[in-house]
C-alpha cells in the first residue's frame, strides 16, 4: 500500500498504533472497554447518517409468532424456550444492508434478517443476516468496510476500486464474497430466503452449564432467487418487489413461516475443533454439528403504520433475556455496544419506549429518567438511583451468565493469516455449487471486478485461485488476465501480494 509522512490519530489527535484489531484479552478476546480507539471508531460511524440507518436503511417488517416444537430445556433456561408448544409474539424487520433507503430490493447485497421475541423476561433480538458468515471478524475494520460498499466521498457514485480494493486486502472476506456474488446475494423475496445468526451465542442453564450455539432460520417457502440478469432487469420493473411481496402475501394470509434450527457445541468441543468457533467468516460444517430442528416463526401481520412500526423499530444484539448471553466473537462484542449506541442517535435515549420496542409481555423497571422523546411517567416519583431503601427495583443475581475463562495479553491481537481462510469458500465452489451455481458466480464476479483497476482485478482473483484454482482461473479469464501472473501471485504470501499490486 502507498506510504505517507502522516501518522494516523484519533479525533483528539494522539496517534493509533494499529487500526485493524481490536484489543483483547488473549488472542480469542473478548474485546477490552480501554479499547478507546475502537468506541470512539465506532461512535462517530453511528452517528454519520442523519436520520437515515447507517446500514440496513431500506427494510420491510410484520409481527407473527414463535413456537417452540422441541424440548430444549438442557441446554437453557430461557423462559420463551421453557417446553414445547410455547409460543412468543415476535417482530421481524427484513432489509439489504449497504443500500440507502430508496435502493432496489434486488441489489445485490447481503439481506439482514432481525427478530424482536416479545418474552415475559424482556425482549431478545436476534440480529442476522441471510447468510452464515461475514465479509470481516474483528469490529474495527466494520466503518471502513461500509465505507467501500457506500458511495466515493469525491464523485458520490458507487465505486468498484473502493468495494474491490478493501476485499482483495482482506483475505478473510473470500467466503462471504463467494456466498454474496452467487445467487444467493438476490433473493427474490424475503419469504425466500433462510436467516442466520452468523455470530456464535451462549445458552446456558440455571446450574450454570453452558454450550455454544448458532441459529438457521430456514424458509418453508423453498429458497428462491434471481439469477443476475434478472435481478438488475427487476430493479427498472418494480424496485419495491420484496417489501411488495411480503406485505401482499400477509394481506392475503398466504402467511411465511421459517423452520428454526440450532446447531450446539459444548465448551470443550470449542476448545479443540478445527475452526474458531467464534470466527463469523467460517461455518460449523453441519457433518460436525447437525443442526436440529428446535421452533418455527410465523409471520401473520402487517403493520398499521410503516413509520412507527418497521422505521422505528429498534434491533440489538446485547438484548439479552435469562438463558441466553454473547460470546467472545470480536464482531458480536462490537456490535453488543454500536447497536444501542446508533439506535440512541437515530431515535433517542428513550427509543425502547417506542410501542413496537417496548416490552409487551413484562414491565419494564429501571432507573433511567429524563431525555429527549420521554413519552411516559418518567418513573413518577419513584427512586433514580440504587441502591435504594424505599422499594426500588433490585438486581437478580440468580440471572448472571455463567462465568468463562479470560486469559491473555491486554494487546492488539491480529489472526495470522493461513490458508484455513480459503477452505470454506473452496469447498462451497466446488462441492455445493453445481455446474450452473459456478458459471452465475464467475460471470456476477467479474461482471462488478471489471470495473476495478487491473492490480486490483490481479490481487482480487489470486484470493478465488487460492481457494480454488478453476474459480480464480474462471474469473480471470472473463477479465483477460494473465493466468501465469495470477498463479504467481496466487504463491505469494498476503504482504508480498499487496507490495506487487501497489499502485
Amino acid at each position: 500500500m502507498a506510504k505517507n509522512n502522516r501518522s494516523l490519530t484519533m479525533g483528539s489527535g494522539c496517534p493509533v498504533d494499529n487500526d485493524l484489531n481490536s484489543m483483547t484479552a488473549g488472542l480469542k478476546g473478548p474485546i477490552l472497554i480501554q479499547d478507546v480507539h475502537l468506541t470512539e471508531k465506532l461512535a462517530h460511524f453511528d452517528r454519520e447518517r442523519i436520520p437515515e440507518r447507517v446500514v440496513h436503511a431500506k427494510g420491510a417488517g410484520a409481527y407473527g409468532y414463535f413456537e417452540v416444537t422441541k424440548d430444549v430445556s438442557k441446554y437453557t433456561c430461557a423462559k420463551f424456550l421453557s417446553r414445547v408448544g410455547k409460543k412468543t409474539d415476535v417482530f421481524a424487520r427484513f432489509s439489504t444492508v449497504g443500500g440507502e433507503k430508496g435502493s432496489a430490493d434486488s441489489e445485490r447485497d447481503p439481506r439482514g434478517f432481525a427478530v424482536k421475541f416479545y418474552t415475559e423476561e424482556g425482549n431478545y433480538d436476534l440480529v442476522g443476516n441471510n447468510t452464515p458468515v461475514f465479509f470481516i471478524r474483528d469490529t474495527m475494520k466494520f466503518p471502513d468496510f461500509i465505507h467501500t460498499q457506500k458511495r466515493h466521498p469525491g464523485s458520490n457514485l458507487k465505486d468498484a476500486d473502493m468495494f474491490w480494493d478493501f476485499l482483495s486486502l482482506t483475505p478473510e472476506s473470500i467466503h462471504q464474497v463467494t456466498i454474496l456474488f452467487s445467487d444467493r446475494g438476490t433473493p427474490r423475496t424475503y419469504r425466500n430466503m433462510n436467516g442466520y445468526s452468523s455470530h456464535t451465542y451462549m445458552w446456558y442453564t440455571r446450574k450454570g452449564d453452558y454450550y455454544w450455539v448458532q441459529y438457521h432460520f430456514k424458509t418453508n417457502q423453498a429458497i428462491d432467487n434471481f439469477t443476475g440478469p434478472e435481478a438488475d432487469k427487476m430493479r427498472g420493473i418494480d424496485p419495491d418487489c420484496a417489501t411488495r411481496d411480503l406485505y401482499e402475501a400477509i394481506a392475503n394470509k398466504k402467511y411465511p413461516s421459517w423452520r428454526l434450527e440450532m446447531q450446539i457445541m459444548t465448551p470443550e468441543e470449542a476448545k479443540r475443533y478445527r475452526f474458531d468457533p467464534f470466527d463469523i467468516t467460517k461455518v460449523w460444517p453441519h457433518g460436525d454439528f447437525p443442526p436440529i430442528e428446535i421452533g418455527r416463526m410465523v409471520l401473520n401481520r402487517n403493520p398499521d403504520n410503516y413509520f412507527a412500526e418497521v422505521e422505528q423499530s429498534a434491533f440489538s444484539p446485547a438484548n439479552f433475556v435469562p438463558g441466553i448471553g454473547p460470546s467472545p466473537d470480536k464482531m458480536l462484542q462490537g456490535r453488543l455496544f454500536s447497536y444501542h449506541d446508533t439506535q440512541r442517535h437515530r431515535l433517542g435515549p428513550n427509543y425502547e419506549l417506542l410501542p413496537v420496542n417496548a416490552p409487551k409481555a413484562c414491565a419494564m423497571n429501571n432507573y433511567q429518567r429524563d431525555g429527549s422523546m420521554r413519552c411516559d411517567g418518567n418513573g413518577g416519583n419513584d427512586p433514580n438511583y440504587w441502591p435504594n431503601s424505599f422499594g426500588g427495583p433490585d438486581p437478580d443475581p440468580k440471572v448472571a451468565v455463567p462465568p468463562i475463562d479470560v486469559a491473555g495479553m491486554a494487546a492488539r491481537h491480529s489472526y495470522e493469516l493461513s490458508d484455513i481462510d480459503f477452505v470454506q469458500a473452496g469447498d462451497l465452489y466446488r462441492k455445493v455449487m453445481k455446474p450452473g451455481d459456478r458459471r452465475n458466480l464467475v460471470s456476477n464476479i467479474a461482471g462488478h471486478l471489471k470495473n476495478a483497476q487491473k492490480r486490483i482485478q490481479l490481487r482480487q482473483c489470486a484470493l478465488f485461485y487460492k481457494a480454488d484454482a478453476d474459480y480464480g482461473s474462471q474469473v480471470a479469464k472473463k477479465l483477460g488476465l494473465n493466468l501465469a501472473k495470477l498463479q504467481q501471485l496466487a504463491a505469494m504470501s498476503q504482504e508480498d501480494r499487496v507490495k506487487a499490486t501497489a499502485k
